[in-house]
């Protein structure tokens, strides 16, 4: 390096020999920063193990922990929070214990508290040192104020609170398709294959079949009779599908089925108008952010709640897209070892999240887009699954740049993207290059 130029900087995840063997500068995130004095909790279901980490009073080389036992109540975190207050606490570390970490998160960081999150599993302590709470508490607080943990996404209270609405109608319309499915095993078990026939079970035409059969009609031509718009020309097929021993217990059975899926289908309607009527402010300039995703090709008003209720409004928790994109496991992981360097697994990541972009991704395949046709070049040589987790990334990579650009709209490419970009003079001569190579020799005159 010439004398006098500025020292090199980089991020973990460049290889050295890019760098022509140079020494590597790594820089420390903000949460890897040393802090004097900080707090951590062991997470239980009924209590908390609290451990204060801060310099001695009378020895200035030495550190001490005070650890002490806490009640998982509103009272007791809150006269533990306005302690930590007094004591100068500058950040507390929270175990991501089931749900029990809840209450101490949301009422320490009501306080005024810099609260993280952690995932247990990076906490774990050093092997063959014994297991007790409050040894865990002291090596979560030693890793706190080394800046060693990396804490866990958490979003703002609004989201928070659209995140409930958008996951419990996730788990509504889960439960739903769980019931048309025990009530296709009912069918069966009647001697009634019209799942054999129809594409669908929640159709209006299985509807009515359904309702007629529960009122006690048995004939087979009434039922098909039934039939709607395109199921009408499989009348033959219905009247052979719906000739079984459908009885009174089943009809008895049935009937319950369609009265749960009624129920969960008003209470999933009910979550998609609240969600809609502005419960959550998600207004960025002006425009609705959620209209906003929705322009992209495969999300719809649904998808664009569930994914603005995953990853919030504000992308300055992720810097670059790719953060982003590494954070929602959609990215394989780097496994380098001397000179060998492969791709890992992806991980499981945010499983709401992961569902709805794979839908978006989904429909977006079947679409005469950008995103379509890169699904379709990337199909031809990975195979489906691994073509689908790569358009969903690139639809991540859109509603990143939406995010952190509220004046942005989404514009598509277009499915001719790729061959616009193609230097079409470079490539006949590379097709006759090896046309040569072969022994044939060949003239290109340009079509009329």
């Amino acid at each position: 390096m010439p004398p006098g130029s500025p020292p090199l900087e980089c991020w973990i995840g460049w290889r050295t020999n890019e760098l022509n063997n140079e020494p590597e500068i790594v820089l420390d995130d903000e949460h890897e920063l040393v802090i004097e004095r900080v707090a951590a909790i062991d997470v239980a279901k009924a209590s908390g193990k609290v451990c204060m980490r801060m310099p001695h009073p009378s020895r200035p080389d030495r550190r001490m922990s005070k650890v002490r036992d806490v009640d998982a109540t509103t009272r007791a975190v809150t006269e533990l929070a306005n302690d930590l207050l007094g004591e100068g606490i500058e950040r507390v570390t929270v175990e991501s214990t089931s749900d029990y970490w809840r209450i101490w998160f949301y009422l320490l960081e009501a306080a005024g508290l810099r609260v993280q999150l952690v995932n247990a599993r990076d906490v774990k302590n050093v092997p063959g040192r014994p297991k007790t709470d409050k040894l865990d508490a002291v090596w979560l607080a030693k890793l706190t104020e080394k800046g060693l943990l990396r804490p866990s996404f958490v979003p703002p209270a609004p989201i928070r609170q659209l995140r409930d609405y958008t996951r419990f109608r996730v788990d509504l319309t889960r439960e739903r398709a769980r019931c048309w499915q025990r009530m296709e095993k009912l069918l069966e078990d009647a001697l009634i294959k019209v799942s054999a026939v129809v594409s669908r079970m929640d159709s209006m035409s299985v509807r009515d079949m359904l309702e007629a059969l529960i009122a006690g009609e048995r004939d087979p031509r009434r039922l098909a009779g039934l039939a709607r718009g395109k199921m009408r020309p499989k009348y033959k097929a219905l009247v052979e599908a719906l000739s079984g021993r459908f009885d009174e217990h089943h009809a008895e059975l049935a009937r319950m089925l369609l009265d749960q899926i009624d129920a969960l289908g008003a209470q999933i309607s009910t979550l998609t108008i609240r969600d809609g009527d502005g419960e959550v402010e998600l207004m960025v300039t002006g425009l609705d952010a959620a209209e906003r995703l929705a322009e992209i090709t495969g999300i719809g008003p649904v998808s664009a709640q569930v994914i603005i209720a995953e990853i919030g409004l504000d992308m300055a928790r992720f810097p670059t897209a790719a953060h982003l994109v590494s954070w929602a496991k959609l990215s394989p992981r780097t496994i380098q070892s001397g000179a060998i360097q492969r791709s890992g697994k992806a991980g499981k990541g945010n499983p709401y999240l992961k569902g709805a972009l794979g839908e978006a991704a989904a429909v977006a395949a079947r679409t005469d887009t950008f995103l379509g046709e890169r699904y379709r070049r990337i199909v031809k040589r990975r195979g489906k699954l691994k073509a689908l987790v790569a358009v969903a990334r690139s639809i991540l990579v859109i509603v990143w740049n939406l995010l952190s650009d509220p004046t942005a709209r989404f514009h598509d490419l277009g499915p001719d993207y790729y061959t616009r970009r193609i230097d079409t003079e470079r490539r006949a001569r590379n097709h006759l290059a090896q046309l040569a190579a072969l022994g044939y020799r060949v003239t290109v005159e340009p079509a009329a």
